[in-house]
């Protein structure tokens, strides 16, 4: 492995690892994407607490959990190609050697490349199992939310569902984060410079859409309904 390399695929080490504590830290601090978006399902939950027919939160969540599943089922289907790849040896050696990307790059550093993808992929697959099963225990809770609840209950209620939503749906969007950083890591197999180049733009794209984006700005925007509405 050479030094560039080594330089390539440390900033990929620190843009994958690090990115989700900058998220909870300075990026979550302020009225970024997903603290705007922790505001408004807490709201959702409050509203749903406060429902005497809950079919329609069910259903939202419903079509989320399917989402995550299908997410997660693809990923399983790319970890096992790419895992086949892995163990096939000599005989994968032999099939892509004749390849410009790959012909000269040594057969343990090829395996090596592809270890790194398979691993960004596998930590998106644990995120969105992880995602599926929050989920299940917040349709739990939409499902115990009490009828007729007093003002008290209902916030509380709102409250505690919103503290097990919150980190369902913060999985899914690691889940759906880690696609980015697996696409970075494939980005090795055309050299260090591509994959430095892939991974910093892989990194600027999420900080962009967190913060700048149209997205972005109208979340802030319905954080700000929901604030005011709820006085």
């Amino acid at each position: 492995m050479q030094p560039l390399d080594i330089a390539a695929i440390a900033l990929f080490m620190l843009a994958w690892l690090g990115y989700a504590p900058v998220l909870r830290g300075r990026l979550h601090a302020g009225h970024k994407l997903n603290s705007n978006m922790a505001v408004i399902r807490a709201a959702w939950m409050h509203n749903m607490s406060r429902r005497a027919n809950r079919f329609l939160d069910s259903q939202l969540l419903g079509h989320v959990i399917s989402s995550a599943s299908f997410f997660a089922s693809s990923n399983l289907i790319l970890i096992a190609a790419l895992t086949g790849a892995l163990v096939g040896g000599a005989r994968t050696w032999n099939s892509l050697h004749s390849l410009p990307l790959v012909a000269h790059t040594e057969p343990l550093l090829l395996e090596f490349k592809l270890a790194l993808v398979i691993a960004a992929l596998a930590r998106s697959l644990l995120d969105f199992i992880w995602s599926i099963r929050q989920m299940n225990y917040c349709l739990a809770a939409i499902g115990a939310a009490p009828e007729n609840p007093s003002p008290e209950q209902a916030r509380a209620f709102g409250l505690a569902a919103a503290d097990v939503i919150n980190p369902a749906l913060s999985s899914f969007s690691a889940g759906v984060r880690g696609y980015y950083f697996a696409l970075a890591a494939g980005a090795w197999v055309l050299g260090p410079i591509p994959f430095m180049i892939v991974t910093v733009g892989a990194t600027g794209l999420l900080i962009w859409r967190q913060i700048a984006s149209p997205a972005a700005g109208a979340v802030k925007r319905l954080r700000a309904l929901v604030e005011a509405e709820e006085g």
